[in-house]
This record gives C-alpha cells, structure tokens and sequence, in this order.
C-alpha cells in the first residue's frame, strides 16, 4: 500500500503541476506513493461553489469556512494511520525531525491555509497538529504542503536512489563535478575555483571524513 498525500486546496493544479514532475512523479510510477489533489470547492454548497466568507468581528480579507474543510477530510480519510495538518503562518515550523516522525503514518491529509486565514475550529476540531515552513507569511498553503510531501516522501524505501542521498540530506555538504577548475572573474581579477585535492585523491575514507566535516548543521 503506498503512502498517500492528500492536500486539499482550492488551486489543485499547483499541486499536481509539482507532482508530476521529477522524484515525486517516479516515486508514483513504482507504487511507492500516491498524491492527490483534492478542490476544496467540491464540499462546498451553492452554485458558486463559496468556500470562504467575511470574519467575524470585522477585518480585512477572507476566511476558509470550517464546513467545506470538515467534509473534504472527512471524505478523503482513509481506515490506516492518517494524520490531519493544517498549514498557516502561526504553525509550530517544520523540521526534519517532523519529516522523519511523519514517515510513519500511511496517510497525510495536508489543508492548505488561504486568504487571511481558516475558521479557527479547523485547528481546533479537524486538524491534529499546525505547521509553517519557517517565520513567514505565504500567499497559501500549497507551496508549505508540497514541501512536507517532499520531505517526507524521501523518507520512504525506495523513493531516492540510494541510501547515501537520504542520509546525507541534498545541499548539506558542499559538491563538486566536471571541468577540475574552473576561471571566474572578479572585477579585474580572475580567479581560479578548483575542486579540493582530497575529492581527486581516490582514497574513499579520507574523502568520507572531509565530507563530514563540511557538513552544514
């Protein structure tokens, strides 16, 4: 049975615009998870298919009403370990700690904040936990949803291509490839950027320990 992700969104198309594409596309193909992109509006009632109104107490902007999000979860949640995550600015921020713990259960069901926020009983009633991707205010939750997917799903067996991408975490060391050195100019200066000795030197352990200790924490 694959891990599933299902963000709810009133902007579908992001999401699977970002799904099929790249890991996530080929983590899919081999069964290894699956991602769905569910249109708040489907919940919605009326032949405008409104999924927000004016808050109360008066305020700029619009808030997500707390029925259409009630019903998506409830419609999309499945019988395995499924976990509830509203994302919005005020969220406790994500970790890779999160991405680790969150690898455990079979179902994420991911609600997209929008607008200048989502009717409070979501957090309340609905979602399990609320998590942002950093101090920050987004237009939505889509882009903070794809990023826990994907932080999740390489967590998954099988969905990098080997043990040492996970375990190393991309852009933690620094990394080098072809031409050996390279010119770069400076101002009037030109200045030569080679790749450090010890990566040519074919000696694996003290190439291991130099990677170790360029790691970023």
């Amino acid at each position: 049975m694959p891990k599933r992700f299902d963000i709810i969104t009133i902007f579908p198309e992001i999401v699977r615009a970002y799904a099929d594409e790249s890991i996530m596309r080929r983590a899919a193909e081999k069964g290894l998870l699956k991602i769905e992109a569910h249109d708040l509006r489907d919940w919605s009632e009326g032949k405008h298919r409104t999924v927000d109104d004016k808050p109360y107490g008066g305020g700029p902007g619009m808030v997500l009403k707390f029925e259409p999000v009630a019903k998506a979860v409830k419609a999309v949640k499945g019988r395995g370990k499924s976990r509830t995550i509203l994302l919005s600015a005020r969220g406790r921020q994500f970790t890779q700690d999160d991405a680790k713990r969150l690898a455990g259960y079979s179902q994420l069901i991911l609600i997209c904040g929008r607008y200048e926020g989502v009717d409070e009983r979501v957090s309340e009633h609905v979602a399990d936990e609320e998590l942002s991707i950093g101090p920050y205010v987004l237009t939505g939750g889509e882009l903070p949803a794809l990023v826990i997917a994907d932080a999740v799903a390489r967590q998954l067996p099988g969905v990098l291509g080997t043990h040492e991408s996970l375990e190393e975490i991309h852009g933690s060391i620094p990394q080098y490839t072809i031409p050996r050195e390279v010119k770069i100019k400076k101002g009037k200066k030109t200045v030569i950027a080679a790749v450090p000795d010890v990566l040519l030197s074919g000696d694996h352990k003290k190439i291991e320990t130099w990677r170790r200790s360029q790691e970023k924490k």
